[in-house]
């Protein structure tokens, strides 16, 4: 590992709540493939299987961020132990009901209350901004957790799938739960470097989407999502147009290959100046990448055309966490990064739904079109906004200074 990312490691406790945070990520790319195999294997029905997913997702994007805020508030260890526990007995309700063929109402019913799952990943950063804020090693940090995002990404799906298809229906899901509540409940466990709840005293009143910067984030990476959850879609109707379904798991393995490698890179650089001109030329980029899918001819081109897409993603993300951290509060610092995620996955939702459509109606090719047009809406947005990324929010106001790691013994001070 290079010095840079052998260096964030050196804090008593990183390696433990990185490692706790991979686990309890693996059922982001798990969960929704693993239902949508079950479903489709169980019942034929795609049209509810693609539905179901869809609910979770929506259901996540809706239950999430209100979950972080708790935290913000009242601690990891005290808000996700109980939500992880409501999300395992909705999943748990979720496969007995597929099961046993019960009506495709209980299935929506606890698919929705499978959104109870924590943003894991955005309580992992949180404890490294709690160590390194102000330092470049937390720029290392992000890139990191962008890199393990990525391998979720890449090894999920083929994890959830094999199960499914190799072992019974519902194996998927439940391994992705079983991941879940290991990587929680280990997480949690480790209490030295869990960031210390902001009391009821030093809260401002409402969301963090009260931040005009986040609003445009949140705004933009809905936009973003789309891309993803078209390229899904559109990839695999495509691979089985070219008589090689199969294979479009590894195509996109390729796509999250490129963005781990450029995460890995990106987080071995150091910038000056401030972060919403690279954030900017980011989101270009990833909607530049979309152009060459349009001309794609057969698989290997459009896993090299995938591949160079990806190289912006992990970038782009590890500069939107950075500008996280300057536009919203302390305070509410989980919250804001859960909302990125959330608009996240609103627009892989969309994304998915609208790629299908296109898919349908005019086949895989032409369904290419539907990331481009999301791309193009993504570097709207980032300009219509890009002149309330350049004012970042007072860190004042009941939020505290941290630096080098003494953060948290300055924040507990100042809260007792």
């Amino acid at each position: 590992m290079p010095s840079p990312y052998r260096a964030i490691f050196a804090a008593p406790g990183t390696k433990g709540f990185s490692t706790a945070g991979l686990l309890g990520r693996m059922p982001l790319s798990m969960m929704g493939i693993g239902i949508v195999t079950m479903v489709s294997q169980l019942t034929g029905r795609y049209g509810l299987a693609g539905a179901l997913s869809a609910t979770v997702a929506l259901s996540a994007a809706a239950i999430g961020p209100q979950i972080s805020r708790l935290v913000d508030r009242h601690g990891q260890r005290r808000v996700l132990r109980p939500a992880t526990l409501a999300s395992l007995a909705a999943v748990t309700g979720l496969l007995l009901c597929a099961k046993y063929a019960l009506p495709d109402w209980t299935l929506f019913a606890f698919a929705a209350l499978v959104g109870c799952v924590p943003s894991v990943g955005s309580m992992i950063r949180a404890r490294w901004a709690v160590l390194y804020r102000g330092t470049p090693r937390l720029h290392t940090a992000y890139s990191f957790e962008s890199v393990v995002d990525e391998i979720c990404f890449i090894f999920g799906p083929i994890i959830s799938i094999g199960l499914s298809t190799a072992w019974f229906p519902e194996a998927g899901p439940l391994v992705a739960g079983a991941f879940l509540a290991t990587g929680v409940f280990w997480l949690t466990s480790q209490r030295a470097t869990e960031p210390v709840p902001h009391g009821r005293e030093h809260h401002t009143k409402g969301s963090a989407l009260r931040s005009a910067g986040l609003r445009v984030l949140v705004a933009t990476f809905a936009a973003t999502g789309a891309i993803f959850g078209s390229i899904d879609v559109v990839t695999v109707a495509y691979a089985e147009d070219q008589g090689h379904k199969a294979a479009a798991s590894l195509v996109l393995a390729v796509y999250a290959l490129g963005s781990c490698v450029a995460g890995a890179a990106f987080g071995l650089m150091r910038f000056k100046g401030a972060p919403a001109p690279r954030w900017l030329l980011g989101v270009c980029a990833m909607a530049v990448s979309m152009i060459p899918l349009q001309l794609v001819g057969n698989l290997p081109f459009l896993a090299v055309a995938l591949f160079i897409a990806g190289l912006s993603i992990a970038p782009t993300m590890i500069t939107t966490m950075a500008l996280v951290e300057l536009h919203v509060p302390r305070t509410k610092l989980t919250e804001g990064m859960t909302w990125v995620s959330t608009g996240l996955a609103v627009g892989v939702a969309l994304g998915s739904s609208a790629a299908g459509l296109v898919v349908d109606a005019a086949g895989s090719d032409a369904g290419y079109a539907v990331p481009a047009v999301a791309g193009a809406v993504a570097v709207a947005v980032g300009f219509l906004g890009y002149r309330r990324l350049k004012k970042p929010v007072s860190q004042r106001g009941g939020t505290h200074e941290h630096g080098n790691g003494h953060g948290q013994r300055e924040e507990q001070s100042s809260v007792a």
